[in-house]
């Protein structure tokens, strides 16, 4: 590759990724995308996919992946592998370093790196993540129907979780480390006021208990008296928060209070001209797959015409 300026080039290659590859190779403008460190995203790690339009009978995370990667090839979009560890966004054209010291250069760059659940890091977390633990309701909460299931965290995000749930779990009970919630006062009283929802406050997980294939319990540790309680279930959602992959940007380009890249209303830019952020890295929200392909879509579009522009 040299130092040849590129048109564009794609970090990330989850769903706003690969569709930014896709509607730029189709607009003939040979994106090259730069893998990352998790190729494919976070779908890499869901079993199941039962929401995506398109597929009535559901689909594997990595298989949804593996069509989209094999798309964006078809209409002549460049991979390489590796991750970007340094940026320089003072300078035009653009100017990325890669871990393994290549350095690249871009007319236009589409920031789409995600964001990634935070969790527990503890090993059984790990050892059942996709058969009984997740983070993400919306994504696998119909695999729990008439279920048990457990939600960890004390903020808006575990009383969403935890809401969303009850169309599903018999029964789910929101474990928080604290005496009060996090929450805000409206989204407290909405999970307090639902017959499905109980809480354990002062808890803590010690531990995720399986049979090897499946989670069947928990265990929980009481910060104040250490007291050690396990309890039967079938599912466990960490909802502790997310982050953002958009650390290397700080100083560079806007960004909110929680870390996530700042664009301008009803666009993928940004507050550097030329960089176009997509997907989960930018949206607080709702953070989907098929809200991550349409922003990747807006980027793609918003980056051609910005590379017209400078012609």
């Amino acid at each position: 590759m040299g130092n040849e300026v590129r048109d564009v080039i794609i970090m990330g290659t989850g769903p706003a990724g690969y569709t930014a590859a896709i509607y730029l190779g189709r607009a003939n403008l040979k994106p090259l995308v730069i893998d990352g460190f998790q190729p494919g995203g976070q779908l890499m790690i869901t079993t199941d996919i039962e929401n995506f339009p398109g597929f009535p009978a559901g689909i594997p995370g990595p298989e949804l992946m593996m069509k989209m990667r094999e798309q964006a090839a078809k209409f002549n979009a460049e991979f390489t592998h590796g991750s970007v560890t340094e940026v320089d966004l003072s300078r035009s054209p653009f100017a990325l370093t890669l871990e393994d010291g290549r350095e690249l250069l871009t007319h236009a760059l589409i920031i789409a790196t995600g964001a990634n659940a935070k969790w527990l890091g503890i090993e059984s977390e790990n050892l059942y993540r996709g058969r009984g633990v997740s983070a993400c309701a919306t994504c696998d909460g119909f695999f729990f129907r008439d279920c048990k299931v457990f939600v960890i965290g004390g903020g808006d995000t575990a009383m969403e979780e935890a809401l969303y749930l009850t169309k599903f779990a018999s029964q789910v009970t929101l474990v928080h480390r604290r005496e009060e919630f996090r929450a805000s006062k409206i989204m407290s009283l909405r999970a307090r006021k639902n017959p499905k929802i109980s809480t354990m406050l002062n808890e803590v997980i010690d531990e995720i208990l399986g049979d090897g294939q499946k989670v069947t319990g928990i265990r929980l540790k009481n910060v104040i008296t250490g007291e050690l309680t396990e309890h039967a279930c079938d599912g466990v959602f960490m909802a502790i928060g997310h982050a953002p992959n958009a650390e290397m940007f700080r100083g560079q380009i806007d960004l909110d209070d929680y870390g996530y890249i700042i664009t301008k209303k009803s666009s993928t830019e940004t507050s550097v001209k030329g960089v176009f952020a997509c997907g989960d890295v930018q949206d607080f929200t709702y953070r989907q797959a098929v809200t991550a392909v349409g922003t990747g879509c807006m980027a793609a579009v918003d980056a051609e015409r910005f590379l017209e522009s400078i012609r």
